[in-house]
């Protein structure tokens, strides 16, 4: 399948690289990327040749959040509109989280808002020490959602409590404390520590790997559709808000939202 904003590589021994790539616009998350990746998640999937996935991104970034462009056009369409929208970001995440393939991110760079929130649906993932993270969200009026659920099982609400609404930025060191991060090496490190986390799945019965998985989902307090239905809702709900509105006026006109000080 041809895609416009993410490239899908299979090498010989059947790990997929899945790579955003929106670098001018550092990985953003608009309604085409995430119609890609969701139809990505379900072709690699299904696909019996494909053992083990590397979520990666191009360019400097490796996802600046939601794309505010999308985020502008959701406040301005109906209500159905914005919840079919909300919807499908949703389901993207839950494409990604529910992929019965080992899921390793290569974190090459900032991964802010929708970013971190595909950090946490990954099995693993490894970072480099210049990365900067954040759940940047409220600082436009928004609230960090539809990834919320994903983010909370990860971190845990404890350490979530520490980012989840301040905005703050915070390091790799940092994420690793989070839960985020499995690792953080070194950039010219980084590809030979995705590979150290490759290869022992393909020593392992592929059924075996989507089961145990499975498992962890069932065992784990993992999000269910109660969860996503109710950060669904959220979105919609804070994009509907007036400092919603505020917010990401100010963002595109350059100037500070009347909160700021």
């Amino acid at each position: 399948m041809i895609y416009q904003t993410i490239t899908v590589q299979t090498d010989a021994r059947g790990v997929a690289i899945l790579t955003l790539n929106r670098p001018e616009k550092r990985n953003a998350l608009s309604a085409l990327m995430i119609a890609e990746l969701t139809q990505a998640a379900q072709a690699l999937g299904a696909d019996p040749t494909v053992r083990v996935v590397v979520l990666a991104a191009a360019g400097d970034s490796f996802c600046a959040g939601g794309d505010l462009g999308w985020m502008r056009e959701q406040m301005a369409a109906d209500g159905p509109t914005r919840a079919a929208e909300a919807r499908k970001l949703a389901m993207m995440l839950a494409a990604l989280n529910n992929l019965p393939k080992p899921l390793i991110g290569r974190v090459q760079g900032q991964a802010y808002g929708g970013g971190v929130g595909m950090m946490s649906v990954c099995d693993v993932a490894i970072g480099v020490p210049e990365a900067r993270f954040g759940l940047t969200e409220t600082r436009l009026g928004l609230i960090p959602a539809t990834i919320g659920p994903y983010v909370v099982a990860r971190m845990g609400a404890a350490k979530a409590r520490r980012v989840f609404a301040s905005a703050r930025l915070f390091d790799a060191d940092e994420a690793m404390r989070l839960n985020l991060l499995a690792r953080v090496v070194r950039p010219e490190d980084l590809d030979a520590a995705v590979e150290d986390e490759v290869k022992p799945y393909l020593s392992c019965a592929p059924g075996a790997v989507a089961e145990a998985k499975a498992l962890i989902r069932l065992l784990a307090p993992m999000p269910d559709a109660a969860q996503i239905e109710a950060s669904i809702a959220a979105l919609v709900t804070r994009w509907e808000s007036p400092e919603a509105q505020i917010g990401i006026n100010a963002f595109f006109d350059k100037r500070k939202p009347d909160w700021a000080l």
